[in-house]
């Protein structure tokens, strides 16, 4: 129970906001209502009324069964190279990444439909978690994300780069995780049993399934890319699409919309609670002169730029053990954004960087929120530990992303310089 309090997010929104409040009444001559403001002020802007769009339609996916039908039409595919469908686990995830922001989203939409279809096919199960666990980052990094959506919000930085730069490492990062699967695979045979191969036309033929997630993928990052909708407007673009394909060539029912609507208050209710703590903690941090004091003491330690994020990496990675990324985010990005901007980081390229130290925590025990996600679809059938033990190529996976956008900043920041000059 106590867990469980704790991972609503009601308690570390408090705890956020209550310091907020209480520098500054204290050390900010009593200017509480600035925190008040600020957090109207915030809520009140049209580009947040993205994020539980967005939410709502990742459930609206799972409620209409969408996700099956993609599932099993990538299956045939995938199931011809050695690690079989812990190929498809990967796959389906970035595609479904596409159309829904959220990481949980993802790893409970894929995970529902793989992971009785692996265990019955004779898949180790840990292994099974492990590949969903790690795909399901995916959704916060393919656009759109709504990692990138606070970040842009929260940093007034372009929400259409940072979805454009998201796009290259989010397949880099699928590339990877399927290439470690290969060479597991291939080094030992018994990591995955051998698929039935089928013949490559009647394969083709079955990717008919894709259609409607493609569909919605159009929809979405089409109207958003192509300068026809804000990123707002192309939620609520997705939605419609979503409503449509879901009650036309899925299975939703007005039961099924009751419950996605639920589960999306649910959940925005969890992200509005800490973002509007971090909001008030952020402009007690902001009067007080704290993020320009910090760069001033980090210029007198004389650190290189590349040691600076080398500490804040280390930081991410010991917060992930604790937090949610998203909170984990808000809560950081008020002096992390200032600091490693203020020594030359580009704020895009940052924004993609943060995204996978997030995506780093989603598989760091003890609160690997992917990880919780899938243990419970299980049935409990395969413990956090071991769950956590066949995400860890992955986690490592994602580390060595940080690595390669450290070595070559332009997959990230290429595409939206080729797109906004």
């Amino acid at each position: 129970m106590v867990t469980a309090t704790v991972l609503s997010g009601a308690v570390l929104g408090a705890a956020l906001g209550l310091t907020g409040f209480a520098i500054l009444h204290f050390f900010a001559g009593g200017s509480t209502r600035i925190g008040v403001q600020t957090v109207w002020n915030t809520l009140n802007e049209f580009t947040l009324t993205a994020i539980p769009l967005f939410i709502l339609l990742g459930e609206l996916l799972v409620a209409s069964g969408l996700a099956r039908g993609v599932y099993r039409a990538l299956a045939p595919i995938f199931a011809r190279l050695p690690g079989g469908l812990l190929h498809t686990n990967i796959a389906v995830c970035a595609v479904f990444g596409a159309v829904s922001g959220s990481s949980m989203s993802v790893a409970a939409a894929v995970g529902s439909v793989a992971y009785p279809e692996l265990k019955s096919r004779g898949y180790d199960p840990a292994q099974t978690v492990g590949t969903l666990a790690a795909g399901g980052t995916l959704g916060l990094l393919i656009p759109p994300s709504l990692s990138l959506l606070i970040y842009g919000a929260l940093t007034d930085t372009s929400i259409g780069r940072l979805f454009l730069a998201g796009l290259l490492p989010g397949l880099m990062m699928a590339g990877l995780f399927m290439a470690w699967i290969l060479v597991a695979a291939l080094r030992n045979p018994e990591f995955a049993p051998a698929e039935r191969r089928v013949a490559l036309g009647e394969a083709l033929r079955g990717l008919a399934g894709v259609l409607p997630l493609i569909v919605l993928i159009v929809a979405v990052l089409g109207s958003l890319f192509a300068g026809l909708a804000t990123p707002t407007e192309a939620a609520g673009v997705g939605v419609a699409a979503s409503l449509l394909l879901g009650f036309t060539l899925g299975e939703l029912t007005w039961r099924g919309c009751l419950a996605a609507l639920l589960g999306t208050v649910r959940t925005f209710a969890v992200i509005a609670m800490v973002f509007i703590g971090a909001l008030v903690l952020a402009q007690a941090i902001s009067l007080l002169g704290l993020p320009q004091q910090l760069l001033a003491t980090v210029a007198e330690w004389g650190l290189s730029r590349w040691l600076l994020l080398l500490v804040v990496v280390a930081v991410y990675l010991l917060l992930g053990m604790f937090f949610d990324g998203l909170s984990m985010m808000i809560m950081t990005l008020p002096l992390v954004f200032p600091l490693l901007t203020g020594v030359g980081f580009d704020a895009v390229w940052l924004g993609v960087v943060v995204t996978l130290m997030i995506e780093v925590g989603m598989l760091t025990p003890p609160v690997g929120m992917n990880l919780f996600v899938l243990v419970g679809i299980t049935g409990g059938e395969v413990k956090l530990g071991e769950a956590a033990l066949a995400a860890l190529p992955y986690w490592i996976a994602l580390l060595a992303g940080v690595a390669l956008l450290c070595l070559f900043p332009g997959i990230a920041t290429w595409l939206p310089s080729v797109a906004f000059g």
